[in-house]
């Protein structure tokens, strides 16, 4: 189970690692983010954007609704 969820579905870039990142700096090291997301552009850029902030991508997955879920192992220090 991840510590966190957040929906940014109905969120475009920037906005969506705008509202990730922030939503990760509340969290601490080890906790894991859900992040359930929609469309090209935030798939191709927030397991790139996390990764490049040190975090961890666990996991990224399609759902049937055609969005999907990224979950993000936080990394600090």
């Amino acid at each position: 189970m991840p510590h966190a969820v957040i929906d940014i579905t109905r969120e475009v870039c920037p906005m969506t690692w705008v509202r990730v990142k922030l939503r990760l700096e509340t969290l601490e090291s080890g906790d894991t983010l859900e992040v359930l997301l929609h469309g090209a552009e935030p798939l191709r850029n927030l397991p790139r954007n996390a990764t490049e902030a040190g975090h961890l991508v666990r996991s990224l997955d399609q759902l049937e609704d055609g969005s999907t879920r990224l979950v993000i192992e936080v990394q600090f220090g």
